[in-house]
């Protein structure tokens, strides 16, 4: 049985990563009261040296704007600390659960973790135990794709980018296949609320 369901396409992928904010922004109402007032300080050039990649101008503008965010109590997208990027870049263990779920993954195509080419770099987490990931296989960051691996063993994509696959989901515009529901509501992580 192949694990992967299909691919869900927004009616039109969001490019400038403000529009993306702010769809975001207008479906998670509350939002707003987490804005940062002060930059995050990332040194992104540093997280994605260490990488070995550039990552999406979304997701890094959603970092620079909000501390690491949980949607819902269920999906959880982290950012880098400041000053603690080498090793929040370096750090492989999501990596590692992922190359076990790629080869247990039963797929016409075969699926492979970052650094792989076009291999699969995670970007949030649910507290579930699902994974959310870019797929790399873009030159260009800002073209990658969502795919989502779900902790039953099942895989499908998302045609946008990270920040608007969150609008779209919380939004309900999104099918949830193999997700629970994720309710508008949004808190900082207590760690995040002290960096």
């Amino acid at each position: 049985m192949d694990a992967l369901i299909g691919t869900q396409t927004p009616d039109r992928r969001l490019t400038d990563p403000a529009t993306a904010v702010a769809a975001l922004e207008r479906v998670v109402p509350e939002l707003g009261r987490l804005r940062r007032t002060t930059s995050s300080g990332i040194d992104w050039a540093q997280v994605e040296r260490y990488l070995g990649v550039g990552l999406p101008s979304d997701y890094k503008l959603l970092a620079g704007t909000y501390p690491s965010l949980v949607f819902g109590d269920f999906l959880h997208v982290g950012f880098p600390p400041h000053g603690r990027e080498k090793a929040w870049a370096e750090d492989t263990s999501d990596l590692e659960i992922l190359a076990e779920w790629c080869q247990d993954a039963e797929t016409t195509v075969p699926l492979r973790p970052f650094p792989a080419p076009g291999g699969l770099l995670p970007w949030a987490t649910s507290y579930q135990g699902d994974y959310f990931l870019w797929h790399t296989r873009e030159a260009d960051p800002d073209e990658w794709t969502i795919t989502v691996a779900s902790r039953n063993g099942g895989w499908w994509h998302y045609a946008g980018g990270a920040v608007q696959f969150l609008a779209d989901l919380v939004g309900g515009s999104v099918a949830l296949w193999e997700l629970p529901p994720v309710w508008p509501s949004v808190r900082a992580p207590a760690r995040s609320r002290a960096e």
